[in-house]
């Protein structure tokens, strides 16, 4: 039977492992709200307590003591479970999100213990020893993820969470690379000493690898967005092209009836029917904004978007909003000819805030979205307010996952408050007052 401090050694050890783990998790998911991930981080403390004891129970076992292999597949395989269970609730994510996560933060940890695992090789073992090593590898991690943080990997990993339809395949992807990081681990035992710097190199050129592979997936489903975003320019420019036609012809159409129109009205003037008259007057003001005073309006709003990207999602979201019921007024006083922000980054706000917006209104009796664009001074302003019926929880519209149609459906508002984090020159404001939810947003000109 080994003796306790063994099992003692080997419980905090486990720990200092979840601890590197949380802090490279924290770093790949490219999170904010830092403490508020970390005050529900004594749960996950109990995964290590878990793994200690499956541990022991599988050594205890007859016939599996001699497949120490086996044995760390199985404890390997429950801490990414329990990890993966651990996140979903933190972060209140489906599986294959949190998983994902997992798998990614796990394969930095698992090289920080390959790592590590050469200076008990080099060093004389001891209790104080390994409890310095423990304490130094903690310290490296936490610098490790947070250079992570400082170059923006989190960021790029976070692109391929938020894709739904390539997530299986990089949850495949990440899990794939952990196993392999695993396996360099296992094939440290026995090497000759001679061999472990070469060994330490390895290891750490296998994880820049992946780091620039994950980087390169990110930068590729980027570049796809942003030219399928482009064709939508050109798609919505063209149908806006097609509304301005549309108007032309109803223009001449109208223009062949404006004589006939008038004469009339000169015969009942001439007459002094001076009620029919107002009535005649007052059908052709309806007949003229049914026909084109709303579409010349709704032009000239449009019109006043000069950024190509802008109107076209405008008038994407606005043919949306037509097909789906839903009334928007739209207000472009002035032309909107340049934003202090990237141009896409802003286009995303915008889609996320008018989605946001139309399916909250969906749910009332009478749908409406009101937008408000103004640029004045290279400011740019924007407003958008819908009905809603429910109860907004300020505390909680900014969590990832949450929505008022359930867990895990929310992810619009968290990632537009992660775009604002990265432009120190926009300003978003929320409020909920009388039924009505507003999102406002400011953007001053670049310095």
């Amino acid at each position: 039977m080994l003796p306790f401090q063994y099992y003692l050694m080997g419980f905090l050890d486990t720990l200092t492992g979840h601890l590197i783990l949380v802090s490279y998790l924290l770093a790949v998911t490219d999170e904010q709200a830092v403490w508020k991930r970390l005050k529900k981080l004594p749960p996950l403390l109990l995964s290590p307590a878990a793994a200690s004891l499956l541990s022991l129970g599988l050594y205890v076992i007859p016939g599996l003591r001699e497949f120490g292999y086996l044995r760390y597949g199985v404890t390997s395989a429950a801490i990414l479970a329990m990890c993966t269970a651990w996140i979903m609730w933190t972060w209140q994510w489906g599986f294959c999100r949190a998983f994902t996560a997992a798998c990614m933060a796990a394969i930095f940890q698992v090289a920080v213990s390959a790592l590590a695992q050469i200076l008990f090789l080099m060093f004389p073992s001891g209790p104080g020893l390994d409890l310095a090593a423990m304490a130094a590898s903690l310290a490296c991690s936490i610098a490790a993820a947070w250079l992570l943080r400082r170059f923006r990997f989190g960021a790029w990993f976070r692109l391929l969470l938020e894709d739904p339809s390539g997530l299986r395949r990089t949850a495949a992807l990440t899990f794939a690379l952990e196993v392999s990081m695993e396996v360099f681990l296992i094939l440290q035992n026995g090497l000759q000493g001679q061999y472990l710097p070469a060994y330490c190199l390895l290891v750490a050129a296998v994880v820049f690898v992946i780091i620039g592979l994950i980087v390169y997936l990110a930068r590729r489903l980027d570049d796809s967005r942003t030219l399928q975003m482009q064709r939508d320019v050109i798609a919505q420019q063209r149908l806006y092209e097609q509304s301005l036609e549309e108007i032309r012809r109803e223009v001449r159409s109208f223009r062949h009836d404006y004589k006939n129109l008038l004469a009339g009205l000169s015969q009942q003037a001439e007459e002094g029917e001076l009620k029919a008259l107002r009535a005649t007057l007052s059908e052709l003001d309806a007949d003229f904004d049914r026909r084109l005073g709303k579409k010349i309006q709704l032009s000239t709003q449009i019109g006043n978007l000069r950024i190509p990207q802008v109107r076209s999602l405008f008038l994407s979201k606005l043919t949306d909003m037509q097909k789906r019921g839903v009334t928007c007024r739209l207000e472009v006083l002035r032309p909107v000819e340049k934003v202090g922000i990237s141009v896409w980054d802003f286009v995303r706000c915008l889609g996320i805030l008018t989605d946001n917006a139309m399916e909250a209104a969906l749910g009332t009796q009478e749908p409406w979205v009101e937008i408000v664009l103004l640029a004045q001074g290279g400011r740019v302003f924007l407003r958008v307010s819908n009905p809603y019926a429910g109860i907004v929880d300020p505390e909680k519209i900014w969590d990832d996952g949450w929505s008022t149609k359930g867990p895990g459906r929310g992810l619009g508002l968290a990632g537009y408050q992660r775009i604002l984090e990265g432009c120190p020159n926009a300003s978003a404001c929320t409020s909920w007052e009388k039924g009505v939810f507003v999102q406002e947003l400011t953007v001053e000109d670049r310095p």
